[in-house]
């Protein structure tokens, strides 16, 4: 009986053995295998492009996996990259700083575009420069780019933000309240921009036309996902230009896969459009070069920073070669 016994124990202990064994092996599975990366963008034209990259399949073409996230209110955007709820944002430069400065380590992988009047203020037909808009009631989503370039009209007009009625609200929310009215002035980004000109009576009282370089937008990741994703972050950035050359040589069909997609008309998406210019791989190899003009991704961070740090956005300037990183868009491109 004790020999059968210890026979019994033993099958057991190999029994055991196997399982253990099996188990590990589709736990190493398990995580050998990553997860998808997570993406996250919102309502500016340039970055529905994203949607073109995954109807177009572009992301399965290189072999990469990813989750597209889509935040109506840009703001959510960026606190969900800062707290790891997504991997990765489309976002503008200028709102990439602080975070860096508080010790959320970023680092980009390449700039989607430059906003060539994509961004700017309208304002009602009485108000024909950004000086009438002392006293008058402006409204913008604090914080984000449409503030820093309110204030930075405001300044070269020798204004303050004290020396308007400031009123924050999502750039949604501003582009509606001012086409019913309750606002003189709202700082937007395309398609609002245009739809609160066209719908809101007003007009286009300045646009970042007039400032070329200062706001540029960029795709950036936790740094964990750079150091530990580099081939997958290598392949997306392939994937996205290949939509930039396919937008370039199929503007039409293009413009009706985006909007669909993004659930806006086709007229509205193309308008938004010509207010952005998406970047080439060529044109992001020559923003990484190092220059005292807006041209140098790096110049342009530096004096966003100075800016940021004057009204007190900021305490210090961080170190923005600690963010900008050219490795992406350079293997990608060989």
């Amino acid at each position: 009986m004790k020999k059968q016994f210890n026979i019994l124990l033993s099958v057991l202990f190999v029994f055991l053995l196997a399982a253990c064994g099996n188990s590990s092996e589709e736990a190493s599975g398990s995580s050998s295998k990553s997860e998808p990366i997570k993406i996250g963008f919102s309502a500016l034209p340039s970055w529905y492009l994203w949607h073109l990259v995954e109807e177009k399949g572009f992301f399965e073409k290189h072999g990469v996996e990813v989750e597209l996230v889509y935040f109506p209110v840009y703001a959510d955007s960026l606190s969900a990259l800062n707290t790891g709820e997504i991997d990765g944002n489309s976002q503008a430069l200028i709102d990439t700083i602080a975070p860096l400065e508080n010790g959320i380590e970023l680092k980009s992988v390449f700039i989607t575009d430059n906003s060539n009047g994509g961004d700017g203020l309208v304002a009602t037909k009485d108000i024909q420069s950004v000086e009438d808009l002392k006293g008058k009631k402006v409204g913008t989503e604090i914080g984000t780019i449409e503030h820093f370039f309110m204030l930075t009209a405001l300044e070269q007009a020798g204004l303050k933000e004290s020396d308007v009625n400031f009123t924050n609200l999502t750039v949604q929310d501003a582009g509606t309240t001012f086409i019913a009215g309750n606002l003189d002035a709202a700082g937007l980004w395309e398609p609002f921009l245009s739809t609160a000109e066209s719908e809101g009576n007003g007009h286009k009282l300045i646009t970042s036309a007039e400032f070329p370089g200062l706001i540029a937008d960029l795709f950036v990741v936790r740094k964990e996902i750079a150091e530990n994703r580099q081939e997958d972050l290598e392949k997306i950035t392939a994937a996205w230009f290949e939509a930039v050359n396919y937008y370039s040589e199929n503007e039409e069909e293009s413009l009706e896969i985006i909007a669909e997609a993004a659930g806006i008309t086709v007229d509205e998406l193309a308008i938004g459009m010509e207010g952005f210019e998406l970047f080439t791989p060529e044109q992001n190899v020559a923003a990484f070069e190092k220059s005292d003009s807006y041209k140098s991704i790096e110049y342009t961070a530096e004096e966003n920073a100075k800016f940021l740090q004057k009204l007190e956005f900021i305490k210090e300037i961080p170190d923005m070669t600690l963010l900008l990183d050219s490795s992406f868009i350079e293997n990608s491109h060989e």
